[in-house]
C-alpha cells in the first residue's frame, strides 16, 4: 500500500533527505503522490528574440555576439545574444564557465525575461551551449515545478516522482470520490489524474494545464477541497458535542445599553442577538464576527464579557498589539466601571510588582474582565473560572497561541466559550473554505454620520506641497496623521522615515503641534503622545504603522499614507480606518514612489475607488492568496497542496455538499478522504 510505504524505500532518500521532506509534511509515498506540481515551465517552444515579452518565462535562442564582465555594487558577467537582442547576466559564476560563451556559438535560454540596463535580458537562465548546425531537440512536454525546501532542488523530485509513478502503475489508489460525482463532472480516474499532472504527455492539453483548468487538475482539486470540508465538519461536530458554561441573558448588558450615548445600529443588535444566544447554549460558542473598520466591534465584545461576569465567570479579550489591547482597556473600564466590573491588565511592559498583583486579581478570580496582549497565554497565567475568551485579529496569532488560552479555560469540564473578532474583512468564499467550522456574523453597517473617506493618489515628486497643503489644514482645526513606513532611514528600502519627517515639518512650520509614535518607544511615552493628540492639544500626528489598529480620534479627518505602494491593501485599508470616524468629511491621501509594479498599480488603483473593506479583501485575495490574506503562512492554518482560492472557488460548493453526504451515507469513504489528504496534519479543533 502506497499510503503506508515509507519514503525511505525509494532510491536516494536516506535520513537527512527523509527528514527534509517530513518538514513539508511528506513520509509515504502516498504523500510525495500528493506533492504536486503547483506550476509548470514551456521548454516545448521557442520564443522569437523580436517577440520577447518582459515579465513572463520563457525559452529563447540566439547567437553569442559578445560576453563582457561588468564591476559595480556586484560584478556579473554579460552575455549579448543577437547583437543585444538579449543579454544574460550572471552574479555567480566563475572563469571556465565564462570562457565557454564564444563568439558565434548558440545559446538556448530559459528564465524569466526582464527588463534590464540595455534592454531585455535573463538573469541566470537555465541554459545549454551548442554549435549551429547541431541544435539539441525541444522538450515535448511541460517541465513541472515542486514547492521546495533549502536543500532539495527540482531534480531531486523528478527522479523521487518518476519512482513513486512507476509504483502507482503497478500498485493504483484506491478510488475514493462517489461514481456519481466523477459522472457529473466528466472527471479523471485519481491514478490517470496523478500521471497527467505528474508527467503530462505532448498530447495532453498543455495550456489548459499552465492555466490550471485541465480536468485532471479540477478532479484532484475537488478531492482535496472534499477533504478539507470533511475536516471541517467534523471540527464543528466534535465542537457541538464538548459542554460550555451556561451564561444565562444579563441586567449588567442592559444597563450598560442604557448608558451608552449611542444606539447600536441594526447590525450590531443583530450580531448581538447571536452571541447572547450562542452563550446561553451548554455547547462552546465559536462564532467569527466581522465587521469592517469603524463598524463598532468592541462594544459587541463588552456586552459579551457583561454576560459572562454576570454569571460568575471570567472573560479573557487577547490583542495582537499593545496600542489595540491598550483601546480595549480604555472602552472597558469606561464602559464597565461604573458598573461594578473589575477589569484586570496584562502586558509585557508591567513591573514585577504590578504584574504580581494582576495575576493575583485574575486568580482569585476578583477581576472578571482581563485584557492584554500574548501575555495572557504565558504560563503563570491562571484563571478562577475562565468562560469566555475574546480573541481580536485572530489571524495575527499563531494557532499555538489561540490554543494556550483556551485550554487555560477547560476546567470541571467545561470547555469556554469564543468569539473571534476581525476588522479585516474575510471574503465569502474565504470564510466557506478557512472558517467552516464556525458561526460567522458580519456587521455590515458603519454607525449613522459617518462618510466615506476621500481617496487621492499622488506622486512622491509631490510630498512637499502635500506637506504645505496639510499644515494649512491644521491651522484650520483639522487634526491629521502622516505615516511613514520606516523608523530611521534605510538606504535599502528608500522610504522616508518618520523621524526624518518629523524634523522637515519643524522645519518648515515651526508653529505646528506635532507629535510622534512609533513601535520602539516606551509604552508610556506612546502613550501619552497618544492622549495628546486624542485631546486636541497635537495638530499633527506623524507615525509609523503602529497605529494601523486600535486608534480612535473621531475629529482627525486627514491622513497622508507615504510609499504607500509598500503596503498590502488589508494594511492600507487598515490605516485609512483610522480617519472618517468622526462627523467631518474626511481625506487620505496615498504617496508612491515612482516607478509602479502593475501589482502596486491595481492596489492603489482599488484603495481610491472604493471604502467598502469587503471589496477590498476580495482583491486582496485575487493578489496574495489566502495563505497571505489569513497569515496562515507562519501559523499552520488554510493551506492547499493543489487548490488555490480565489481560482478554485466555483468547486466549493460542490465539495461542501458532497462532504455532507459522504458523512450521512458513506462514512468509511469519508474517513478514508480525509486520512488520504489530511492525515498529516494536526486538527486545531478548538483553536
Amino acid at each position: 500500500m502506497l499510503a503506508q510505504q515509507r519514503l525511505t524505500s525509494l532510491k536516494g532518500v536516506g535520513d537527512k533527505l527523509a527528514q527534509k521532506l517530513a518538514g513539508l509534511g511528506l513520509t509515504t509515498v502516498q504523500d510525495l503522490l500528493l506533492h504536486l506540481p503547483y506550476r509548470y515551465q514551456d521548454k516545448t517552444r521557442l520564443t522569437p528574440l523580436h517577440a520577447l515579452r518582459p515579465f513572463a518565462e520563457q525559452l529563447a535562442q540566439g547567437t553569442i555576439t559578445s560576453q563582457r564582465f561588468t564591476q559595480g555594487r556586484r560584478a556579473s558577467l554579460l552575455v549579448e545574444l543577437d547583437g543585444g537582442a538579449l543579454t544574460l547576466r550572471f552574479f555567480h559564476f566563475n572563469h571556465n564557465q565564462a570562457r565557454q560563451f564564444l563568439r558565434g556559438k548558440q545559446v538556448r535560454a530559459f528564465g524569466e525575461v526582464r527588463p534590464g540596463p540595455t534592454g531585455l535580458e535573463i538573469v541566470h537562465p537555465q541554459y545549454r551551449i551548442f554549435d549551429p548546425d547541431n541544435p539539441p531537440p525541444l522538450q515535448s512536454t511541460l517541465t513541472p515545478v515542486y514547492h521546495s525546501t533549502e536543500g532539495v532542488g527540482q531534480s531531486t523530485w523528478l527522479k523521487l516522482t518518476e519512482q513513486a509513478l512507476s509504483l502507482l502503475r503497478q500498485h493504483p489508489l484506491e478510488e475514493l470520490l462517489p461514481h456519481a460525482l466523477v459522472q457529473e463532472h466528466a472527471l479523471p480516474s485519481l491514478n490517470q489524474a496523478l500521471h497527467t499532472v505528474h508527467r503530462p504527455e505532448p498530447d495532453d492539453d498543455l495550456d489548459a494545464l499552465m492555466n490550471h483548468t485541465h480536468p485532471a487538475q479540477t478532479r484532484l482539486v475537488l478531492e482535496e477541497l472534499l477533504a478539507h470540508q470533511l475536516g471541517l465538519a467534523r471540527l464543528r461536530a466534535h465542537k457541538a458535542q464538548l459542554n460550555a458554561p451556561v451564561l444565562p441573558p444579563s441586567n449588567l448588558v442592559n444597563a450598560l445599553l442604557v448608558s451608552l450615548p449611542f444606539q447600536l445600529t441594526g447590525a450590531q443588535q443583530r450580531v448581538l442577538e447571536a452571541v447572547q444566544a450562542d452563550l446561553q447554549k451548554p455547547h462552546p460558542m465559536q462564532r467569527l464576527v466581522q465587521g469592517d473598520v469603524g463598524s463598532g466591534k468592541t462594544i459587541i465584545a463588552a456586552l459579551a464579557a457583561l454576560q459572562a461576569a454576570d454569571a460568575g465567570y471570567q472573560a479573557a479579550v487577547m490583542a495582537p498589539t499593545e496600542i489595540l489591547a491598550e483601546q480595549h482597556r480604555n472602552h472597558f473600564l469606561e464602559w464597565l466601571e461604573p458598573l461594578n466590573v473589575p477589569v484586570a491588565w496584562l502586558n509585557g511592559r508591567l513591573s514585577a510588582a504590578q504584574r504580581r498583583e494582576q495575576l493575583a486579581r485574575i486568580a482569585s478570580g476578583e477581576a472578571k474582565v482581563v485584557i492584554g496582549t500574548h501575555a495572557l497565554f504565558q504560563k503563570e497565567v491562571e484563571f478562577a473560572r475562565l468562560g469566555l475568551v475574546i480573541i481580536d485579529e485572530q489571524h495575527r496569532f499563531g494557532v499555538h497561541q489561540r490554543l494556550a488560552l483556551h485550554q487555560k479555560g477547560q476546567a470541571a469540564g467545561l470547555h469556554p466559550h469564543q468569539l473571534i473578532m476581525t476588522a479585516t474583512p474575510i471574503p465569502r468564499t474565504l470564510a466557506m473554505a478557512a472558517y467552516g467550522d464556525l458561526d460567522v456574523s458580519v456587521i455590515d453597517e458603519l454607525p449613522p454620520g459617518r462618510k466615506p473617506v476621500h481617496t487621492a493618489v499622488m506622486s512622491m515628486d509631490k510630498r512637499l506641497e502635500v506637506m504645505d497643503h496639510l499644515a494649512e489644514r491644521c491651522r484650520e482645526g483639522v487634526q491629521a496623521y502622516w505615516v511613514c513606513p520606516l523608523i530611521e532611514q534605510s538606504d535599502a528600502l528608500d522610504a522616508q522615515a518618520a523621524e526624518e519627517t518629523l524634523k522637515l515639518f519643524a522645519q518648515r512650520h515651526p508653529d505646528l503641534q506635532v507629535g510622534l509614535v512609533h513601535g520602539r518607544m516606551k509604552a508610556q511615552d506612546k502613550d501619552a503622545i497618544m492622549q495628546a493628540f486624542k485631546a486636541g492639544d497635537l495638530q499633527l500626528l506623524v507615525a509609523t504603522t503602529v497605529i494601523e489598529v486600535g486608534v480612535n480620534v473621531p475629529n482627525a479627518s486627514l491622513m497622508v499614507i507615504e510609499n504607500a505602494e509598500r503596503l498590502g491593501l488589508a494594511q492600507l485599508h487598515q490605516l485609512r480606518g483610522r480617519v472618517g470616524r468622526g462627523a467631518k468629511q474626511s481625506h487620505c491621501v496615498l504617496l508612491y514612489q515612482p516607478p509602479l509594479s502593475d501589482t502596486a498599480r491595481r492596489r492603489l488603483q482599488i484603495m481610491r475607488e472604493t471604502t467598502d473593506g469587503f471589496k477590498i479583501a476580495e482583491e486582496d485575495l485575487a493578489i496574495r492568496g489566502p495563505g497571505e490574506v489569513l497569515g496562515t503562512r507562519q501559523t499552520g492554518g488554510l493551506t492547499f497542496r493543489l487548490a488555490e482560492l480565489p481560482r478554485d472557488e466555483a468547486l466549493l460548493p460542490t465539495a461542501r455538499q458532497w462532504a455532507q453526504w459522504l458523512l450521512h451515507n458513506s462514512p468509511e469513504l469519508a474517513d478514508a478522504l480525509h486520512a488520504r489528504w489530511l492525515h498529516n496534519r494536526q486538527d486545531y479543533a478548538l483553536a
